[in-house]
Parts: C-alpha cells; structure tokens; sequence
C-alpha cells in the first residue's frame, strides 16, 4: 500500500479541501443545534411560572393537585413556563431544564416535566427513565394533541395547563385507557439540523478512516513490501490498523426546594398550537 506521498498532487490538495469544507460545515451545523443556552429558571415551587401565563390562583390549585400526587405516590410533576427558547428547540431545553432540577427521586427516578414557551407557541412533557414505561411519548403527545392545544388554541392557558396536569396524573395513577384511545392529532416536527450534521460527521469519519489508511505505510517499518511487478502486500504477522476511541462517563444534578436528583433520556413529547 502506497504511503500519502504517493497521491497524487491534485488529489491530495481536493482531498485537503474538501475535509476542510466539511470540518467547517459540521461546525457551523453542531454550533447552530447547541447554540447559546439561555437562563434557566431557578426550582421554586411545583409550578414555576416564569412566563408569567397563570394567576394565583390557578398556580395555587395545580400546585395542590401535584403536591397531592407526589405524597401519595412520591411521583414529581412539575410544570414550568418559559418567556422564550432563545437558540434552542423544545427538546433540548427541556432536557437541560429537567436535568438541571434533578427531578424525581435519583434511585426511581420518577419525575416528569411540563413545559409551555408561549413566545415560540411550543409545549413539551418531558419524563424520567422510571416514568417511560407509565407515561409512554405516544400517550405524552396525546395528552398534548387533545388535552392541552385545544385550550391554548383559544387563549385558555390555565385551562390547559390543569388539563394537562390531570391527564398526566391520571395516567401515571394507572388510568390510562381513555388516552390510549384518543388519536394523535399531529406528529412532533422533526430537528431539520439533526440529518445533515449525522450525515456529514459519517462523510467526515469515512475521509478520515480513508487518508488514515493511505498513509499507515509510515506509521512503522515494514508493515507493507512492494513487489517487483508494483504491488503492495502486507507481511506477515504485520499488525493491521483500526479505529478506536476512549469512553468516559459524566453526570450532572441539580439542587432547588424539591429536586431529588432524579435524571431524563429525552423521553416524553412535544407539540405546538
């Protein structure tokens, strides 16, 4: 096998170039995905309002309905408005926010959030691993297709937000049958970045993996013999080449007045109205 040396001069630099273009791409797309987190609010109560959408009142009885559920089943639901996204969608928001509070118990890990961002006319039920199997994403998007955008379709936020707080009860107490048979009215709209940064980052590997394996030549001496006829061939018990990558773990917890240290997969729903 021919060491880079070899290639020819053209086709190194086009190779040269297009790397670059594509390093560039993928950082330009990753930088437009993560952006710039915005401020997340503190954990100040089971409804943290923020976007200022409720009365006192309404904050007061949704508060009594979660703190009464959470006593009984030690389940923690917390809702929680938002004045904007800034640069990030629902999805990711709502992850960073629930992981931020840490909700649920950290050995059940049974939290689940609501979260409504009326500037960007965006709602997402985010859950905790314990919670999937109770609270599945379909029966998430349905209580946010039938129970909450309705109501906020008419201006009714406190409305909407109870219905969803009682659905979200109802399911997770184990009365699910009625939601499981309301449709879907509308799909979640999928991340128009995600595609093009999975595909660039496999065309970046490929390149990488394909310059990496031209140049092991030079990596140490006599791995490869060139043959009188112009053929390389590698020798035996030459070692052969491969990819590999460290592995690391990290965990993050959030601290407030009834975070547990509870963590979410991304699990749950999201919708508009």
């Amino acid at each position: 096998m021919p060491d880079g040396s070899a290639l020819p001069a053209g086709f190194q630099q086009r190779l040269r170039l297009l790397l670059g273009a594509l390093c560039l791409g993928l950082t330009f797309l990753m930088t437009e995905a993560q952006a710039t987190d915005p401020a997340l609010p503190a954990l100040s109560g089971r409804v943290v309002d923020a976007a200022r959408l409720l009365d006192p009142a309404a904050i007061r009885r949704i508060s009594d309905k979660l703190a009464a559920h959470e006593m009984a089943t030690s389940d923690q639901v917390v809702v929680a408005t938002v004045p904007k996204l800034g640069d990030l969608t629902i999805e990711d928001y709502g992850n960073r926010l629930y992981r931020r509070w840490a909700l649920g118990t950290k050995d059940r890990n049974n939290g689940a959030l609501l979260l409504i961002a009326p500037t960007e006319r965006k709602m997402r039920i985010e859950v905790g691993y314990g919670l999937e199997g109770a609270l599945t994403d379909a029966l998430a998007k349905t209580i946010i297709t039938t129970a909450i955008a309705p109501k906020f379709r008419t201006g009714d936020f406190a409305g909407g937000i109870e219905a969803g707080v009682d659905a979200i009860i109802d399911v997770l107490k184990g009365d699910a049958e009625q939601w499981q048979r309301r449709p879907q009215l509308r799909s979640d709209g999928d991340n128009p970045l995600a595609p093009a940064i999975i595909v660039l980052f496999i065309l970046l590997i490929g390149l990488i993996m394909v310059v990496q394996s031209r140049q092991t030549g030079r990596s140490g001496p006599a791995r490869y013999h060139r043959t009188r006829d112009g053929r390389w061939i590698m020798l035996p018990g030459a070692p052969s080449g491969g990819w590999s990558g460290g592995s690391g773990s990290g965990s993050g917890s959030g601290s407030g007045s009834w975070g547990g240290g509870g963590s979410s997969g991304g699990g749950g729903a999201s919708g508009d109205w």
